[in-house]
């Protein structure tokens, strides 16, 4: 009976520690600034290792700044899609959604590098993705905005539920729009957060079914300009390497509204791209953006924070390494960390 009670009492315990140090992740956590006293050159470090991947491959921060919608749109901004798989868990890198697309993880690892060396253990992986995503479109051309920071890293990540979540570039407006306003994310934040794709390109393979068999019909995509489809029948022909890429609108290394432009002329590179100009909720916000590129911008940047908001409200840690958690001691310390110090709550 004793020996019962005193497990009883150590599971307890464990359960108290966990409960104290599982931190609140509710968007008021998170400000502008966060990093101003433990590590006040985070945010140019970022840039700067954003600036050398633009040079290098200007492909690459089109890739980085997609990372914020596939990261927080699964279980928060949480930094889960940068796991690498291990023996007892699937990583979200494989995930439908992310395999043969998301790219440059490798640019994330030299961020976290530099910023370890300024500053071990301070600054999350999950803030790394909202720093550099508002810096890849800042470094093309596009708005700057000051991001809140203040996030977690998850411990775990889940292939089935990116599976679940992320839209297939097969989706239509009506889709989309129900997707986003499970994120309180209204019609203007889903068109306005589609101009992410103003830089960047997309393979073959997700447009096949457009040029060659929309919606069953074994005929292509109405919708597309007849002289684009030419173009992409040229560049994705039925025996194509799917692999083959194109350009997601007219000018893919600039940050602008040509995305929007492109709608309205019906040379949008996807499905889910195209049915925003199509849909009569959606194109009222095309229609302005495309005519209006500050008001594009601003949306934009308000999009992206908002999106930014999402948290998960599961215990985290600041990862050493973002594609692996942190190793675990045999002991817990009985004490609430203090989120602008080295995060120890779990290590």
């Amino acid at each position: 009976m004793a020996t019962t009670n005193q497990h009883q009492l150590m599971t307890m315990f464990v359960s108290l520690i966990f409960l104290i140090h599982m931190p609140s992740f509710a968007s008021s956590d998170l400000r502008t600034g966060f990093y101003s006293n433990t590590c006040p050159k985070a945010e140019s470090i970022v840039r700067n290792v954003m600036k050398k991947a633009l040079i290098r491959e200007p492909r690459s921060v089109a890739s980085i700044m997609r990372f914020q919608f596939h990261d927080c749109f699964v279980n928060g901004c949480d930094a889960s899609m940068l796991l690498d798989d291990t023996p007892t868990m699937l990583g979200e890198k494989l995930a439908l959604s992310n395999i043969n697309s998301l790219r440059s993880f490798e640019v994330i690892d030299e961020v976290k590098e530099a910023l370890e060396k300024a500053c071990p253990g301070i600054v999350s992986c999950a803030d790394i993705i909202i720093m550099a995503s508002r810096d890849a479109v800042a470094l093309t051309g596009g708005p700057f905005w000051k991001v809140r920071l203040g996030r977690l890293d998850s411990l775990i990540a889940n292939q089935e539920d990116s599976n679940n979540i992320m839209p297939s570039p097969r989706a239509n407006a009506s889709a989309l729009i129900s997707l986003f306003q499970k994120y309180k994310l209204s019609v203007k934040d889903l068109v306005a957060l589609s101009g992410s794709h103003s830089i960047g390109k997309a393979r073959c393979f997700s447009i096949m079914f457009r040029l060659y068999n929309q919606s069953g019909t074994g005929k292509p995509d109405p919708a597309i300009d007849p002289g684009y489809r030419k173009e992409l029948n040229k560049l994705c022909p039925l025996d194509v390497d799917q692999n083959v890429i194109g350009n997601l609108d007219a000018t893919p290394v600039v940050f602008d509204n040509q995305y929007f432009k492109d709608l309205v002329g019906g040379r949008g590179f996807l499905n889910s791209d195209q049915t925003l100009f199509t849909f009569p909720e959606t194109r009222k916000f095309v229609k302005l953006y495309s005519m209006n590129q500050s008001v594009f911008f601003k949306a934009f940047a308000e999009g992206m924070l908002k999106m930014g908001d999402l948290q998960s409200g599961k215990p985290g840690e600041v990862r050493r390494n973002c594609r692996v958690v942190n190793a675990r001691h045999s002991h817990l310390l009985l004490q609430t960390p203090n989120r602008e110090e080295p995060y120890q709550a779990i290590i």
